[in-house]
């Protein structure tokens, strides 16, 4: 079954390195992606929300520059 991404749909990926763990978010929509590391005693679940709202958080400055430069004239320096 071939799909294409929905709104709101997030990757998450965990990756063991030494006593911490790295956390990729990727919004499937947008293909924003942020990372970040915890350690590897942390909860996988208390990991995965600060990555997802990390990603949120990104996704909404994105979204912001978008509409300030959406008024911009392109072939202005």
């Amino acid at each position: 079954m071939n799909r294409g991404p929905r709104a709101g749909e997030i990757y998450i990926e965990f990756r063991q390195m030494g006593k911490q763990v790295q956390v990729t978010a990727i919004d499937a929509a947008t293909g924003v992606e942020v990372s970040m590391f915890g350690p590897s005693s942390a909860l996988q679940s208390d990991l995965q929300k600060l990555a997802v709202r990390k990603l949120k958080r990104r996704v909404e400055q994105v979204r912001a520059a978008e509409l300030a430069n959406k008024d911009q004239d392109p072939t202005l320096y």
